[in-house]
């Protein structure tokens, strides 16, 4: 390899100009957040006491994965601790996501991590051997330490926190003593029965807060997607890619997240291309791998042999299109022949009848019983819940990993 040959590796081509614009997990500024207006508002003023040195205000944000949860509430979280700094108060917020940290002792840290993070602290704080008390202890001696009036910390997904020690920590850690600091939570879950499964003295203790985020429609997404345009270089994007990607989001989930990667999705084929130009085809490219990534995903833990199965359905599918169920046995057939194709030995036909109903629990097949007509009893047909095509390519992708 030449010089000159090493050096061009890296080069990214001409499409993007910022592509952290349109990169999942980037938390733009406020005036970037499009279509919450009326949720920011709200936000706003459960946050609004803090501000001034007060207490803010418990809230419970529910909604859907990628109805601007999460965003509304750290954007105006970021804008809560300017505001405050104008009326000389020190306003704080820690961000957790509890998908990540799901214990007490680890979601604890993350707060107490995040909390001398923002405050440009420069505490070594232990990843392991002590309690979650321990670290919470920190945290509120770090308030102390940095004089901070008002404490807010973000819960994402806090329907995966094992228990309520830490909220109920949170909720009650002026009147036990534990801080001088006005401390509150945002809860963000997607379950809207989140609340009732909160222990009963937890419950009492929150304000009657709670918000709802509903879907984006068709406007709102294209709106959104053309605060990200600049994240693109002028003239990149071509005529209908915005809107066919607001429309494909709108139908299939509302999910500015989704719709938003996306974006960056076809733009980055656009790049491998080597073309200075991101078209709808790019769109529809990337919609069909971003399925076959969340399938492959899906089946990544599963055995060899239930490959082998959804494998043989997958192609029973596209040679019969017009057929809308197969029974066991023409599956097994098929399986047979491809495990025994790659020098496998294959598994009865009852375990296979069995971990067909299984996908199906998983909701990766359905399973309907059939009539077989007058003394033909009864059987089961399965049908794959995915495109064929979507389903082979997965399970290719998944054998050369």
């Amino acid at each position: 390899m030449t010089e000159e040959d090493a050096t061009n590796i890296f080069e990214t081509g001409d499409i993007f100009a910022n592509r952290e614009l349109v990169r999942v997990g980037h938390v733009p500024q406020l005036e970037r957040v499009v279509g919450r207006d009326d949720e920011v508002a709200a936000i706003g003023r459960a946050l609004g006491p803090a501000t001034a040195g007060g207490p803010p205000e418990t809230t419970i944000v529910y909604g859907k994965t990628g109805t601007g949860k999460s965003l509304v509430t750290r954007c105006v979280s970021r804008r809560a601790h300017d505001e405050a700094r104008k009326h000389n108060v020190s306003f704080q917020h820690a961000y957790v996501d509890c998908s990540d940290y799901q214990t007490a002792a680890k979601a604890s840290r993350e707060m107490a991590t995040e909390l001398a993070s923002n405050l440009g602290a420069g505490h070594d704080i232990p990843r392991v051997g002590i309690a979650a008390s321990d670290y919470r202890d920190i945290a509120w001696e770090l308030l102390a330490e940095y004089d901070v009036d008002s404490f807010v910390v973000i819960l994402d997904e806090i329907d995966k926190l094992d228990d309520d020690e830490l909220l109920r920590s949170l909720s009650r850690a002026r009147e036990s003593g534990k801080s001088d600091s006005h401390i509150g939570a945002m809860c963000i879950s997607n379950k809207i029965e989140f609340r009732e499964r909160l222990n009963e003295r937890i419950d009492s203790s929150l304000q009657d807060n709670e918000l709802v985020f509903d879907p984006y429609d068709a406007g709102q997404l294209k709106e959104i997607l053309e605060h990200r345009t600049d994240a693109f270089e002028d003239g990149v994007l071509e005529q209908g890619v915005i809107p066919k990607v607001a429309a494909l989001a709108a139908k299939e989930h509302g999910d500015a997240r989704k719709a938003i990667d996306t974006l960056y999705e076809a733009g980055r084929l656009a790049e491998k291309e080597g073309t200075r130009t991101v078209s709808v085809e790019h769109v529809d490219d990337a919609v069909r791998q971003a399925e076959v990534n969340r399938f492959e995903k899906l089946v990544s833990g599963t055995t060899p042999h239930v490959k082998y199965i959804l494998h043989a359905l997958a192609l029973l599918t596209t040679d019969n299109p017009e057929q809308e169920g197969f029974r066991t046995h023409r599956i097994y057939t098929l399986y047979t022949k491809l495990v025994e194709r790659d020098g496998n030995d294959p598994l009865s036909e009852d375990r296979v009848y069995r971990l067909l109903k299984e996908q199906s629990f998983l909701g990766i097949t359905e399973s309907n019983h059939t009539g077989g007509g007058q003394g033909g009893g009864s059987y089961l047909e399965h049908r794959l819940l995915r495109a064929p095509e979507i389903v082979i390519q997965a399970l290719d992708d998944s054998a050369g990993d």
